[in-house]
């Protein structure tokens, strides 16, 4: 409580006790104390008697100008850091720094000391590490100063960082397995800006600073955690980050990220959910920018493109590119920004392979995929239009025309042997399922159970499909619908991936109501828990069978109710004349 005193020659309670102890005149003794380490005013001499007259302690009235003269203290501070020429201000608070240091434990001094070093650019080291080395003063200290601290301590800094990270991750799974199903309102419903106003980008926002140093450490532990985890999420967050920064105007990280002007221009697409003619060029150019000897830039960029919202964005871009070039009679391979498109896709989807292996160079793009699998996506939209013109011929009009069942063994191969074919034939799936498609999703629902790295059951996917199926929730009540979605689809990986087994138990716990009750019964079978399944998903399990032990009609009502009917009394007939 009194650390530091001694060293400014200011007596301390040790010293009050050792003089009580071997003095004979306690009381001269203590009125001596007070005379020397009182407040040296001769007008106050006259107005303590008066506040012992109102029973004031002595104590509070010095605790109350202690208090005022600490706040006068920190308010002169704060005006030193921004007066005067740059070099005489800092030297004035070096100088305090020096003087009042040896005080730094003491609780009620410690905040001034806290605020000098918080205004000083360049806190001396030797006071850094004694600072570092006391739990209470790093704790205690403005993240102004742990910056400085942090700067040359990675491992403390990734101490701080890492739960952080993982609080963000959480965040993330938590809303792809959210209860709420919606077409609505889906894991990319929230704009660029709102998403970086969560706590964990704020926080790394402001433990960045304008810290270059810092911002390279959380870039660079973001890429080692996507290495270590393929999680996706870590690409949304450098993003996010980088454009929080950019928000702040934090020039002096912004100028020096070769990434920002192309991530600036992505987050425009992004808030539209569409890129368009003019951001195309824009974001060609920076993509055809990158200079011999800088390809390393290539990395970053990848992963900027790998973030799912950038994706998002692309593919549905691509898709609706697609259904344009159909009403234009136009092929893929001549549509300069559909190809943009699929290179950006193409980059995002190889930020892993290219970040794991440190060649940085563009992943060469297969000519079958805008020869073959475009245009037979094409026909999928043309063999719709047919169909739905067909259905609105007057009935002597009307062809025999069924609406095709089969799906082209390349689609199915395409599917399963090419990411980016993947990746945009799960979106057309998507995409139909939310026009309420019914013909054309069940035609090519069976194409998913085998797809490339398993993309058709990851969260994602799932999340927005599970969503998009709210939609057809009328048709949940038809046996053949719900066994090819159940039995054909998700049932095949429910066993063996958990995430599946959750996105299922959330349809249901949503649109149970709507299945058949035999579908019901036999799929609640289905999908009970094992030993081996997580709490999450037994939990969802738990709360869907009390859902439907609420729909079973109770004991009393199966009973048979006793007639209503009541016997109509008997009415005298008037006497006959």
């Amino acid at each position: 409580m009194y650390a530091g005193l001694q060293e400014l020659g200011v007596a301390n309670g040790e010293d009050l006790k050792e003089t009580l102890t071997n003095c004979t005149e306690p009381l001269k003794a203590i009125e001596q104390f007070q005379t020397e380490n009182g407040v040296l005013l001769p007008s106050l001499q006259y107005a303590l008697p008066f506040l012992d007259l109102h029973g004031t302690p002595r104590l509070e009235f010095h605790q109350s100008v202690f208090d005022e003269l600490r706040e006068k203290l920190l308010e002169r501070v704060s005006a030193i850091a921004l007066e005067g020429k740059v070099e005489e201000r800092y030297k004035k608070l070096e100088d305090l720094l020096e003087k009042s240091f040896s005080l730094v434990k003491m609780p009620s001094i410690q905040p001034v000391v806290m605020c000098v070093m918080k205004h000083l650019p360049k806190v001396p080291e030797k006071k850094l590490k004694l600072v570092m080395a006391d739990k209470d003063l790093y704790k205690a200290c403005a993240v102004e100063v742990k910056r400085q601290i942090w700067q040359d301590n990675q491992a403390l800094f990734g101490d701080e960082v890492s739960p952080l990270l993982k609080q963000y991750i959480l965040e993330k799974e938590n809303i792809l397995f959210s209860n709420d199903i919606s077409f609505l309102q889906n894991f990319f419903s929230p704009s660029p800006k709102t998403r970086r106003q969560g706590e964990v980008v704020q926080k790394l926002t402001q433990m960045i600073g304008k810290n270059v140093k810092l911002y390279d450490m959380v870039l660079q532990f973001l890429r080692t955690l996507f290495l270590r985890t393929r999680n996706v999420h870590y690409c949304t967050l450098r993003a996010e980050l980088l454009m929080s920064l950019h928000d702040l105007e934090i020039s002096e990280i912004c100028t020096v990220d070769p990434c920002h002007k192309f991530t600036w221009c992505l987050d425009a697409c992004i808030r539209e959910k569409f890129v368009d003619n003019k951001r195309a060029r824009e974001l060609q150019g920076f993509l055809d920018g990158v200079k011999k000897g800088q390809e390393q830039v290539l990395g970053d960029l990848s992963m900027i493109l790998c973030d799912p919202f950038a994706i998002n964005t692309l593919a549905l871009s691509t898709i609706r590119h697609l259904q344009d070039l159909v009403g234009q009679d136009t092929l893929p391979r001549e549509s300069p920004d559909l190809l943009l498109l699929l290179r950006m896709l193409s980059l995002g989807q190889g930020a892993w392979d290219m970040i794991d292996s440190q060649v940085f160079k563009e992943p060469k793009m297969e000519a079958e995929l805008i020869t073959r699998f475009l245009p037979l996506l094409m026909s999928f939209v043309v063999d719709d239009h047919t169909f739905t013109v067909d259905q609105k011929l007057p009935s002597e009009e009307k062809g025999p025309i069924p609406y095709p069942s089969t799906i082209p063994e390349a689609f199915t191969k395409f599917l399963q042997e090419n990411r980016i074919a993947c990746e945009i034939g799960l979106y057309y799936i998507l995409h139909i399922t939310k026009q309420r498609n019914k013909n054309a999703f069940l035609r090519l629902l069976p194409a998913l159970v085998e797809t490339f790295s398993d993309l058709a059951f990851s969260d994602i996917f799932l999340h927005l499909l599970t969503g998009n199926l709210t939609l057809l929730s009328d048709e949940f009540a038809l046996e053949e619908f719900c066994t090819s979605l159940f039995d054909g689809f998700f049932l095949t990986a429910c066993s063996r991936k958990e995430n599946v087994h959750r996105h299922v138990l959330r349809l249901l716990l949503h649109l149970h109501h709507k299945v058949a009750p035999a579908k019901l019964e036999s799929l609640q079978k289905a999908l009970e828990p094992t030993k081996q399944s997580g709490d999450a998903v037994k939990e969802l399990y738990n709360q869907l069978s009390e859902k439907l032990e609420l729909r079973k009609p109770s004991p009393a009502e199966v009973t048979e109710t006793p007639s209503m009917e009541l016997p109509l009394p008997t009415v005298p007939t008037p006497a006959s004349r």
